[in-house]
């Protein structure tokens, strides 16, 4: 299984990039997946996640520092997920990793954020948002 991650770049602040997030040998047809983030000196912080259980939408989960700009979805082939970002600042640079369990099963809810809970990572993608 493998996660591949694509979509950095440079960017102003204010601007708009869209990061996605192949999967290969597997899909997100069911359980967690989601992005984080780190900058150098920093561990790695939760930005976004989907978590469902096979049937239907799922749920979606944000950090406080993007709820309302930025947007996690999959395609409808379940074999890409992406996460469109809006009103970008200079404190969202960062390596963007795409994650996701081998398990197909939902998290529980304190678990969602946790780092520990995704056990598949894609190798990670420069976001810098800069004038």
């Amino acid at each position: 299984v493998q996660l591949q991650a694509s979509g950095g770049g440079l960017v102003q602040p204010g601007g708009s990039l869209r990061l996605s997030c192949a999967a290969s040998g597997r899909t997100f047809s069911s359980g967690a997946m989601g992005w984080f983030r780190q900058t150098p000196g920093k561990e790695r912080e939760f930005v976004a996640a989907i978590n469902h259980s096979g049937g239907g939408s799922g749920t979606t989960h944000y950090s406080d520092s993007v709820k309302g700009r930025f947007t996690i979805s999959r395609d409808t082939a379940k074999t890409t997920m992406y996460l469109q970002m809006n009103s970008l600042k200079p404190e969202d640079t960062a390596i963007y990793y795409c994650v996701t369990r081998r398990s197909p099963n939902r998290l529980v809810q304190s678990a969602i954020r946790s780092i520990s809970s995704y056990d598949l990572w894609g190798q990670g993608t420069l976001v810098t948002v800069s004038s």
